[in-house]
């Protein structure tokens, strides 16, 4: 039995060493033959690949390029993972790497990398490369739809904006009008009555133009001939953390820059680019917010349901320069009277009143009208359906027939909501940038703007580093991306940011009687300085009036006085309770004794380096 169970043995040690020793073999051959392929393919170099001497009967091979990724978390082209494992293990290691050189490491390269295609998008793309010195890409798979919203700006702003883009480069023109404009208002109405003795027909003109911008034009200013390069893809990663994404892989940084995966209709493209600007919307999947510094409140959401239609035209010649209440030669701003429902049971009546919309109304041509019934802002929102109900009432009621709808809008706009993340290298800019304005919506002027600050210290900052190339500054495009960050979002723009956020809270809390005494109150203030809170951004008119503790602090004690004192009292006690709530933000926005917001400003870290003497003494 012995010598039977030392033979059994000794043939399984046999079978078991020439099992190992041919699949050891069978291993190396496979990674010969990967080596050859890809050095064939200039896809790495075959010294990444090290096969270690025999051990004990045992062959061993390792590699630092072959990592388990579960094959359903990202859908790698054939060869993708090699390629990009391999730019990794070559750009790691060179700080002198230059984006703009072709390279078969990678399907495209740039310096800039624009995701999106609205407004936001083509103005930065548009600003980086109209001086030629940066390659810049625009991607987004929707790069042909059409603009969707009608948007509204006032006459100042719209200068404004057209004269800085001008004197960068690009040039905004088209339009009935010119400067990507479609019509013009010189007058701006507003109807408040109904509440505080204000009668029913009672309107407020305002003598401030009013401008639609011709959305095609603007798209067409910003698209035509771009200097810059499309690609129809999209990203495909999620942010999990700063600077963090997935699925593994899609998206990586390191000092010189980043490699994206982007989805085409038919293929994954792999893009390496220094810096990306991700301008895809509030809602942006690779931005994280802040989760820890105070205003903490949600974003709230202006909802509209808008139509753009023909109308009856009226029989007297007497009013042929009116649609029912609406002058021609006026853009309305506001009609929040609810009369069309003085017939209507309790419960409804409620309902229209604790959660307001109004009808926002632009007589185009003839007969031809752009009609939006909005909830300012809620939260939750105002469902489409109710704001397109009780818009087709409040016409009906107007005596205003809709005789043809050539197109319906359906504006979802979140308003509010904390600023980006710091340590970020992803820089954000629009609605991702939570740059709409809290109070109002307005975003257009302000993102233009923006955009055009984030544009300077970009180009300013990549040209340069390829001027003047910092040796070892693994720290520099973090620099960078801090100093875009910052451009928008100084600490007193915060601070101004903050006081608007007190005024969105404010106003979601408002019922319909509260809304039409804070409207009519705030538009007997000086014009400048209630155009100045509309604007809310640095560089455009009138923001001298709000853009320092002091100012905004005689602006909230001058409001008060202008308000009925219903609206006025409970607006003081709603300060104390979000001050209590929220705690800093608000006081710090209307006063010296509470410092400033945390800087986007860059800060080194430093705690690498250690005692350096004690460790020099100590070898």
């Amino acid at each position: 039995r012995k010598r039977l169970r030392s033979k059994e043995m000794a043939n399984f040690e046999k079978r078991r060493r020439t099992s190992c020793s041919l699949s050891a073999t069978a291993a190396t051959l496979l990674v010969l033959v990967l080596a050859r392929s890809c050095e064939k393919n200039k896809l790495l170099d075959c010294e990444a690949f090290q096969v270690a001497a025999p051990h004990h009967g045992r062959e061993r091979f390792s590699s630092s390029l072959f990592q388990k990724t579960p094959a359903a978390t990202l859908p790698f082209q054939r060869g993708s993972l090699l390629r990009s494992s391999t730019s990794w293990l070559s750009s790691s290691n060179d700080n002198n790497s230059n984006l703009n050189d072709s390279s078969s490491e990678y399907d495209h390269a740039c310096d800039v990398l624009v995701l999106g295609s609205g407004p936001a998008a083509r103005a930065i793309a548009s600003l980086l490369s109209a001086s030629n010195q940066l390659k810049v890409i625009l991607a987004d798979q929707n790069f042909d739809r059409r603009f969707a919203p009608n948007y509204g700006v006032w006459h100042d702003e719209w200068q404004t904006v057209c004269e800085a883009y001008q004197q960068a480069g690009v040039k905004l023109e088209g339009g009935q009008c010119g400067q990507s404009i479609d019509r013009k208002w010189s007058v701006t109405d507003c109807f408040f009555g109904g509440s505080f003795g204000m009668p029913m027909t009672q309107r407020i003109r305002l003598d401030r133009p009013y401008y639609r911008v011709d959305r095609d034009a603007l798209r067409d200013s910003l698209t035509d001939e771009p200097p810059y390069q499309v690609l129809r893809a999209n990203h495909i990663s999620k942010a999990c953390g700063v600077n963090l994404y997935e699925p593994a892989g899609s998206l990586l940084h390191d000092a010189t820059g980043s490699t994206i995966r982007l989805q085409a209709k038919d293929s994954l493209l792999t893009v390496r680019t220094q810096l990306i600007v991700d301008c895809t919307g509030h809602e942006t999947k690779l931005v994280l917010k802040e989760a820890r510094q105070a205003p903490q409140s949600k974003p709230g959401f202006q909802i509209a349901y808008g139509i753009l239609a023909d109308v009856e035209e009226p029989n007297k010649k007497e009013i042929d320069n009116m649609i029912g209440p609406y002058a021609k030669d006026a853009m309305t701003l506001f009609d929040y009277r609810t009369d069309h429902y003085e017939s209507s049971d309790e419960e409804t009546q409620a309902k229209v009143g604790s959660a307001p919309t109004f009808m926002y109304a632009m007589p185009l041509k003839d007969n031809q009208v752009f009609f939006e019934e909005t909830s300012l802002v809620a939260r939750p929102a105002v469902s489409f359906q109710e704001c397109k109900d009780r818009c087709y009432r409040r016409l009906e009621h107007l005596g205003i027939t809709v005789t043809k709808v050539y197109e319906e809008e359906f504006c979802y706009i979140p308003m509010g909501g904390p600023l980006p993340s710091k340590d970020q290298r992803i820089l954000a800019l629009g609605g991702a940038a939570a740059m709409v304005h809290p109070s109002t919506g307005y975003h257009l002027c302000r993102c233009l703007m923006g955009a055009q600050d984030m544009a300077q210290v970009i180009e300013q900052e990549l040209l340069s580093m390829k001027t003047k190339p910092a040796q070892n500054d693994r720290q520099a495009l973090d620099r960078i991306a801090a100093s875009a960050y910052h451009a928008l979002w100084t600490p007193e723009n915060i601070r101004q940011r903050n006081f608007a956020m007190f005024g969105g809270e404010f106003l979601m809390k408002q019922t319909v009687v509260g809304l039409r005494g804070f409207f009519d109150g705030f538009f007997r203030l000086p014009t400048e300085m209630w155009a100045g809170f509309l604007a809310g951004w640095p560089g455009l008119p009138n923001n001298d009036q709000h853009d320092s503790w002091w100012k905004r602090m005689f602006y909230g004690v001058t409001f008060l006085t202008k308000l009925p004192p219903q609206v006025s009292m409970d607006m003081l006690l709603n300060i104390i309770g979000y001050s209590i709530d929220q705690g800093v933000p608000l006081p710090q926005s209307v006063t010296p004794f509470l410092g400033e917001p945390p800087s986007y400003e860059f800060k080194s870290n430093t705690d690498n380096m250690g005692d350096v003497a004690a460790k020099e003494e100590a070898k």
